[in-house]
């Protein structure tokens, strides 16, 4: 999938970040910081509460009602609500953050660390991009897990079919490399290329090594769609037979039939967790998705009218399925496929698959280029939405890399979130949301030194205004900054206030724990 193949080449030169000793800023000093006049939300779901809290050294070392110390630079918070820094488990991010939009995406939303490495692709090998980054610091912790769909290239490049064995060992090998440099475990994406031809058998086989490791499993599931039900079913039995945590990726119900029906899946999943499986997932405050063209194809044949016929009357919404990029042709970007039919002359359908083979054959004819084709599109509703982000074991994600023309998601899913499915829908509680962003999925990626308001973990903060937070970007507008983010803290440094990024870049390199 050519889109992937481009993640995974720009994710080659850039994929961690330096690791830095607790107790230094950027400039190699020391810090005492006291922030005062706050409502703490500490991120285990506990309702807010008036105190004050010191950092020095980049971690947390007091809660409390304090009184400044001399050499304290303190902070009025002025009343808001100070919180973990938001973790987000399913990010890209990082494909921009050495232009430096990724780090104004993610401080902008409160995030503070991101999980990369997803849907299969992930940098190799982990422990040189760890080391090359080292130079190249930035204002956000990274952490990655080890690609399926990486691992599948090294050992078999582009080969549609199932591995053999001795390929399966080969994958096994690269992937134990990548575990003993602190990748968080395994991640697939079975709806792309080349994880969709790997049966069910390679990836458990490569989650065992995982889990070997004290690693964990998160994947982008074979089918979002029709087959979801058969999806979630292999999603659960890797669980089964590797005994390792497993999270679903993005959790949506991508099908006609399945709308309005989320609580039928969150029995299936309730009862995987009574068997004893960890399975969790994680969610983006949206109703559409990004991708590419070719994923509305399962099959992978192009030519097949019928597919698209399927996916334009049960998955997608064809007078909201826009382009976000289309090389052989940017006057389309930004345009539905209604939109550019009528320019082309033709119905929807004829349309898409001519853009089809056209964007095959300008690939072809442009190896030296980096090219593109991506849509986003409409394919659940609001209930869904509400219901699974509810759940008690579903974590919030933005799935985001900050790209202009992009998704909204990548500069607005946490303030969505705090805004418009907690302030406004009351969908969630604030102190759960907060959870949904912190305390929940720091568990869920095994990282225990962030994720709650608590003496001894990093300082790892973020100040909001729970009364106006929001977010801004949109359709046409994927990079509007959000509203309401007042101050974020990445290891007791400020890389964000008065909307905009301090300049500090004390991030650090998040290692399995």
């Amino acid at each position: 999938m050519t889109l992937l193949r481009n993640l995974l080449i720009i994710l080659t030169c850039f994929s961690a970040f330096p690791e830095k000793s607790a107790g230094a800023n950027s400039q190699g000093k020391a810090n005492s910081t006291l922030i005062t006049n706050i409502q703490l939300i500490d991120g285990t779901g506990a309702a807010a509460r008036a105190a004050a809290l010191r950092i020095i050294g980049g971690k947390i070392v007091a809660i409390g009602m304090l009184e400044p110390l001399p050499g304290d630079d303190v902070v009025d918070g002025g009343g808001k609500v100070l919180a973990p820094g938001f973790i987000d488990t399913h990010s890209h991010h990082d494909i921009t953050l050495l232009s430096g939009i990724g780090e104004l995406a993610t401080a902008s939303q409160g995030i503070t660390s991101i999980i990369v490495g997803q849907d299969g692709g992930s940098s190799y090998p982990l422990a040189e991009h760890f080391q090359f980054i080292s130079s190249h610091p930035v204002a956000v912790n990274i952490g990655s897990y080890s690609g399926h769909n990486t691992l599948r290239d090294k050992v078999m490049g582009e080969a549609s079919r199932v591995a053999t064995p001795k390929e399966i060992f080969r994958m096994t090998a690269l992937l134990e490399a990548d575990m003993a440099a602190g990748a968080f475990g395994l991640s697939s994406g079975l709806g792309y290329e080349p994880g969709l031809y790997a049966a069910s058998e390679e990836i458990i086989a490569l989650a065992q090594k995982a889990a070997e490791y004290g690693g964990r499993y998160i994947s982008h599931i074979r089918s979002e769609g029709i087959e979801l039900e058969k999806a979630l079913a292999e999603h659960i039995e890797i669980g089964r037979q590797a005994k390792l945590p497993v999270q679903v990726s993005h959790i949506k119900l991508a099908h006609r039939r399945h709308w309005g029906k989320a609580d039928k899946f969150l029995r299936l999943f309730e009862a995987a967790r009574a068997e004893g499986i960890d399975l969790t997932l994680d969610i983006y405050p949206y109703t559409y998705w990004q991708s590419t063209m070719k994923i509305l194809f399962a099959d992978r044949d192009y030519t097949n009218r019928e597919t698209i016929e399927n996916a334009f009357a049960n998955i997608v919404i064809p007078e909201k399925l826009v382009f976000s990029n289309f090389s052989p042709n940017p006057d389309y970007v930004g345009k539905t496929i209604i939109e550019i039919a009528a320019l082309r002359n033709q119905d929807p359908i004829t349309a898409y698959m001519e853009m089809i083979q056209e964007f095959i054959a300008y690939e072809k004819a442009h190896p030296e280029q980096v090219v593109d084709e991506g849509i986003m599109a409409v394919s659940m509703i609001e209930a869904d939405v509400d219901k699974l982000m509810a759940w008690s074991h579903t974590n919030i994600c933005s799935d985001g890399s900050g790209e202009a023309g992009g998704h909204p998601r990548g500069f607005g899913s946490f303030p969505r979130v705090l805004g418009l499915y907690t302030r406004e829908k009351g969908v969630l509680t604030l102190p759960q949301a907060v959870h949904k962003m912190t305390g929940l999925p720091a568990p869920h990626m095994g990282i225990k030194d962030r994720g709650l308001i608590k003496e001894g973990l990093q300082a790892d903060l973020v100040l909001f205004d729970p009364e106006t937070v929001i977010d801004r970007a949109e359709l046409g507008k994927p990079q509007a900054i959000s509203v309401g983010i007042e101050t974020v803290w990445v290891n007791g440094e400020i890389t964000y206030r008065d909307n905009a990024l301090t300049g500090a870049k004390p991030g650090m390199v998040l290692r399995r724990q």
